[in-house]
């Protein structure tokens, strides 16, 4: 076989031919898939170096957690009156006088406003804390691009979860506990309600509604784990709706319906909130950006229009009269 000199072949040919070699060709080198590329940035662990690492992570956690509790201890005075803040508006609503709370065992205040009350805010303070050494612990088995999802993951997370706190203090808890104290108020029954029993109330509606909270995240993570889609969550959204007021329904502190409304309104939109950050998402899988200019505008064209709807309702049919300060429309 005749060998192939320099001179009769082409670029593409001389470029296969490896300098100073007498004969045949060398075969390309095969190509580079990107995912291999990745996986160079990806960490690998045996399983006991797994543990390890949850065993920093959790013990780091736990440190600021500490340190978030030791601060909440200083200020456990202030913290117990934001706490019992509910009870007194809801005890001077009904006419009971002095609105106090009240104990039945020594160590009933002191469990309480030293020990569980500096836990509870401690839990919300250190929460950003806690889930970032969460992402950390998870990081090292993720791709360079989903990495970048460290940041918005702690801040949405644990901004859901404080802002869920918030209005389960505010609205939620405030609400029902003034229907719940003033069951029987006309009846002779007056209501001497221990510190023990009220925290355990406020807890329970404080963290359940702030994990209800979380719902988007849960539906953007089952999106990007490939276990939903927006397409069937949008299908299946009926269904969806009917848990989330049956959810409601359970944790709402009454039974009557406005309340139960509070609880499922807000839910309903977290949900459809958690659909569009799946379908934002799935855009960006398929290399397609959202339109935002374009739904910046529609909105704010809809909401003017609503806006003009209200005050014409408002003003013309329910003789309203527009003021400079809140609530801005009076009768």
């Amino acid at each position: 076989m005749d060998t192939p000199s320099g001179g009769s072949l082409s670029p593409e040919q001389r470029a296969l031919v490896p300098a100073g070699a007498g004969g045949g060709y060398r075969p390309p080198p095969p190509p580079v898939d990107p995912e291999d590329q990745e996986d160079e940035g990806m960490l690998r662990m045996s399983f006991l170096e797994h543990l390890e690492e949850m065993r920093s992570r959790i013990i780091r956690a736990l440190m600021g957690f500490g340190v978030a509790f030791l601060l909440c201890i200083i200020f456990c005075y202030p913290l117990w009156d934001f706490v019992r803040a509910p009870a007194t508006d809801a005890l001077t609503k009904i006419g009971v006088k002095p609105p106090n709370l009240v104990i039945n065992e020594p160590m009933e205040a002191f469990s309480i406003i030293w020990v569980k009350v500096p836990l509870v805010f401690a839990l919300f303070l250190a929460s950003p804390w806690v889930l970032y050494q969460v992402w950390a612990f998870i990081s090292p088995g993720l791709y360079k691009k989903e990495k970048r999802l460290a940041f918005p993951f702690v801040m949405s997370t644990a901004g859901l979860f404080i802002l869920g706190g918030a209005f389960a203090y505010f609205v939620a808890f405030r609400y029902g506990l003034a229907f719940l104290l003033g069951i029987g108020i006309s009846n002779g029954v007056t209501p001497l309600v221990t510190i023990t029993h009220y925290f355990d109330l406020f807890v329970n509606v404080m963290l359940g509604v702030a994990l209800v909270f979380e719902l988007p995240v849960a539906i953007f993570f089952l999106t990007l784990l490939h276990l939903a889609s927006p397409r069937f969550l949008m299908q299946h959204s009926r269904y969806a709706i009917l848990a989330i007021v049956i959810i409601a329904a359970i944790i709402t502190p009454t039974p009557d319906f406005f309340n139960l409304m509070l609880f499922a309104v807000p839910m309903c939109m977290l949900f459809f909130v958690g659909v569009f950050a799946s379908y934002l998402l799935v855009l960006k899988r398929e290399g397609k950006k959202f339109p935002w200019m374009r739904t910046l505008w529609i909105t704010l064209l809809v909401v003017l229009l609503l806006a003009g709807i209200g005050n014409l309702v408002l003003v013309k049919m329910l003789h309203y009269h527009i003021v400079n300060h809140w609530p801005f429309y009076v009768k």
